[in-house]
C-alpha cells in the first residue's frame, strides 16, 4: 500500500506525535503521517558518523524508530515498543538524506506489528526493521 492509501488521523494527535525533542535535537522532518504509517527523512550532519566516516548505527536506528513510534501511536491509543530488531544493508555517505517509511502489517488489540525501511532518498536500501508495539 503506498502511504496515501491509509486513512489521515486527527490534527490535534498528529500535533502531539510530530511535537518530540529528539526528533527535533536530530533535525528529523515529517513527510507523512496517517494511521498506521509514517514517512519521515533525515538529512546526515558531520557529527552523525561514527569513526570510520559513515553514519552511525544509533542515528540509522533512531529514524526508524520514529517511523516506528509514529506509526504505532498514529491510531490514538498509547503504545510502546517491545521489540525492535534492525538489520543494516549498506552504508552510504556522510551527508546522504536518509527515509525512513514505518507500515503496519497488523495491528490487534495489544500487540501491533511494524516493517520499517530506510532508504537513501535515491531509494539504497540502508535497513530493515522489523517492529512490535504494545498498547
Amino acid at each position: 500500500m503506498k502511504g496515501s492509501d491509509y486513512a489521515e488521523i486527527p490534527a490535534a494527535l498528529r500535533e502531539r506525535i510530530q511535537d518530540d525533542p529528539w526528533v527535533r535535537t536530530l533535525g528529523i522532518r515529517y513527510l507523512d503521517l496517517r494511521r498506521g504509517y509514517c514517512r519521515v527523512s533525515l538529512t546526515l550532519q558531520p557529527h552523525m558518523v561514527n569513526f570510520q566516516g559513515y553514519p552511525h548505527g544509533g542515528v540509522i536506528f533512531s529514524l526508524a524508530d520514529v517511523a516506528f513510534g509514529a506509526a504505532c501511536n498514529s491510531h490514538g491509543e498509547p503504545a510502546v515498543a517491545l521489540s525492535v530488531t534492525i538489520s543494516y544493508l549498506a552504508t552510504v555517505g556522510p551527508d546522504a538524506t536518509l527515509v525512513a517509511e514505518g507500515r503496519a502489517t497488523k495491528q490487534g488489540r495489544r500487540a501491533g506489528f511494524y516493517d520499517v525501511t530506510v532508504t537513501t532518498e535515491e531509494g539504497t536500501h540502508v535497513a530493515a526493521v522489523h517492529c512490535v508495539a504494545h498498547r
